[in-house]
């Protein structure tokens, strides 16, 4: 017998089981890894921000005010954003930053995996870092992240990456990042940066300016133009050459645009300096702060249209610039002065300036926050009272002495600057000439209430005492204040509060505020309203404001000077145009003579007549419903005006003027608030 042979071990089953046990390790590796990296997901993402919270995100946007032909006067922001819809940016300056950032932006899912192998084989090949978040990882970090560089932060995320990928588009998500990142030059968005560099709006911008801009935000410091044009030529190249290798461009159209200038608009001032005519901005920055409140103003991406008249503006700087430097000249000693122009029919500030030259160490604004004296340019609300009581101009009050005592046992004798007593005078008389005894007695008889309450009706919104004095204007009011309370006058009778903003727009362009329809206060009649512009005409044609005040159209006015010289004014008015000048010292020291009716209102006819150089020369508007017209006795050819039912049986009785007058003289005494 054969012996038996024993079975042979086959060699398949070996190697199966081997690739078994290879295979169950691997299997056993998978899901351990797979369970490690769930855990790992479920753990990070119990954490993760409210990607909804993104539809609500509302970042710092600037406000931005304009004057009324469009030019830019500031731009006011915490972060200087402008937020603009991608529909505005141009698809090749899209394109700039896809190329750039994140080439497969258009078709990963938030996380980039072959971008990521790509970074890693330039880092090991090139032995530098290059970064791999898309863009969207990116928008992801500026959004719910910090900047911290760790393995728990990129987890995070990439995992809000994919979720914002999950709701957002494409075109949402790179909206939002085009408006998030920081460019330099304290620029956040596209916009704000295409307005820094370029000065223009992002839809405007040339390839080069786009790729250059697309270049920054990898590192602002460096890639600005305004830090290193060489580097910021380089990296502009890169974004054109990304460009070309994403199929976007052609390599022609990639030189052409590299070539191309880039206008820059260089780096500009910043702050205050960098607004445009000041005195006018920081007021109307003033007005958005009060009604809105800091935040709104400087972070909720108003658009604020005011009524600035640019050209006018101009001339009233340099009308003010003149005066300041005329006074030097005459030695008046008068080292500052304020200018408010307005519109009497709708209010609009039309130009402000608050002094000589503002700067970071003056930024004072004499024309609205200045309260000062007016002299006599305060008795124009004394002679509206009178006229609307039913007194008509040809009304006498005796210009002689007079006494009231005072508190401590003293009398108060209040005088002309001329010594002068000159006997019973018509009330338009007495306002051409601006004699102060007669304003008091005048203010006595309508009684000082009814003063203050015409003068705030018509206007003025400072504080005023309730004495005699306040006739010759020793309460202290702001150039606006005047020149609101003379355009009561020029507008009939009727007030309308002064403005400087027509209308401010939310960020998404729906009206907040609009001043474009003034609100109408009739304050008293259009025919009281000729009767004192009549009467103010005389202050320029033959009284205080003679000849200086004279413009070669109709206008009225009145002169203002205090006590010892202190402050000097003239306020004046056409149909058209309202303007209160004064002029000063900020320490109240006192002028060598400076009457209002001297550079004041030269100050004023200068900027009048530049001011209505292209207005047509026409009248008053006469009332004749409301007005009667009646000549003087013996004089057929000067005329009275009168209220219904105040005007003299036959002619208008009492001259203008009586030689007698210009004779009189009493000395001593002290001229108080004269001309």
């Amino acid at each position: 017998m054969s012996p038996k042979r024993k079975p042979r071990k086959r060699r398949g089953s070996v190697f199966g089981r081997i690739v078994f046990v290879v295979l169950s390790s691997i299997f056993l590796l998978v899901v351990f890894a797979a369970g490690t990296i769930a855990g790992i997901v479920y753990a990070y993402s119990r954490n993760l921000p409210d990607i909804n919270k993104i539809a609500d995100f509302q970042p710092s946007r600037s406000t931005r005010i304009y004057a009324r032909d469009g030019t830019q006067l500031a731009t006011l922001f915490r972060q200087n954003r402008i937020w603009v819809p991608i529909s505005e940016v141009p698809v090749f300056a899209r394109n700039a930053f896809v190329a750039t950032e994140d080439r497969n932006f258009y078709q990963h899912h938030g996380i980039d995996f072959y971008g990521i192998a790509r970074a890693a084989y330039a880092d090991y090949h090139h032995d530098r870092f290059q970064g791999a978040s898309t863009i969207t990882q990116q928008l992801a970090r500026a959004l719910f992240l910090s900047n911290e560089v760790s393995i728990s932060r990129k987890v995070q995320e990439a995992l809000l990456a994919m979720e914002i990928e999950r709701y957002y588009t494409k075109d949402e998500i790179l909206e939002r990042y085009l408006n998030l990142i920081y460019f330099g030059s304290g620029a956040y968005g596209i916009e704000a940066a295409a307005h820094e560099y370029f000065g223009r709006d992002v839809a405007h911008l040339t390839l080069g300016q786009a790729a250059m801009l697309a270049g920054m935000p990898a590192a602002p410091s460096a890639y600005s133009p305004y830090v290193s044009l060489a580097r910021a030529k380089d990296r502009q190249r890169h974004v054109l050459d990304r460009m070309v290798a994403a199929g976007y461009i052609t390599d022609a159209q990639a030189t052409q645009a590299e070539n191309a200038p880039l206008e820059l608009v260089g780096e500009r001032a910043t702050g205050l300096l960098s607004y445009k005519y000041p005195y006018f901005t920081t007021y109307v920055i003033q007005r958005l702060e009060s009604q809105f409140g800091t935040r709104a103003a400087y972070e909720a991406g108003l658009r604020v249209d005011t009524t600035l008249d640019p050209h006018l503006q101009g001339l009233a700087q340099d009308a003010v610039d003149w005066g300041v430097r005329q006074a030097g000249v005459e030695g008046i000693n008068a080292h500052q002065a304020a200018l408010v122009a307005i519109r009497p029919s709708t209010g609009e500030i039309l130009a402000m300036v608050g002094g000589k030259g503002f700067s970071l160490e003056d930024q004072f604004n004499r024309a609205w926050q200045a309260e000062r004296q007016p002299g006599s340019s305060f008795k124009a609300y004394v002679y509206t009272a009178a006229i609307d009581s039913g007194m008509p101009p040809t009304t006498l009050i005796d210009d002689s002495p007079v006494h009231y005592p005072m508190g401590d046992g003293s009398a108060w004798s209040p005088m002309d600057d001329d010594f002068r007593f000159l006997g019973p005078v018509t009330l338009r008389y007495a306002l051409a000439q601006s004699r102060n005894i007669v304003a008091v007695k005048l203010a006595e008889q309508l009684g000082i209430d009814r003063v203050i309450e015409y003068a705030h009706r018509m206007g003025v919104r400072s504080k005023l005492e309730a004495n005699l004095s306040l006739a010759l204007g020793s309460s202290v009011v702001t150039p606006l204040d005047m020149a609101a309370g003379y355009a009561t006058i020029a507008d009939q009778g009727i007030h309308i509060d002064p403005v400087a903003i027509r209308l401010v727009e939310d960020s998404l362009g729906a009206p907040i505020l609009d001043n474009r329809y003034p609100v109408e206060n009739e304050v008293f009649s259009a025919g009281t309203a000729y009767i004192v512009t009549s009467m103010m005409e005389g202050v320029i044609n033959e009284g205080t404001g003679y000849p200086n005040a004279q413009i070669g159209r109709p206008a009225a006015g009145k002169t203002g000077t205090t006590s010892d010289f202190r402050d000097a004014w003239f306020v004046g008015f056409t149909p058209d145009l309202v303007t209160a000048v004064w002029l000063g010292n900020d320490d109240y020291r006192r002028m060598n003579e400076s009457y209002g009716g001297n550079i004041p209102a030269r100050t004023w006819a200068r900027f009048m007549k530049a001011a209505l150089a292209g207005v047509p020369k026409h009248d008053f508007a006469y009332p004749a419903a409301e007005v009667q017209k009646i000549a003087y006795c013996g004089d057929p050819h000067k005329f009275e005006y009168y209220l219904p039912g105040t005007a003299p049986g036959g002619c208008a009785a009492g001259s203008y003027f009586s030689r007698r007058h210009a004779d009189a003289f009493v000395p001593g005494g002290l001229a108080q608030n004269g001309r």
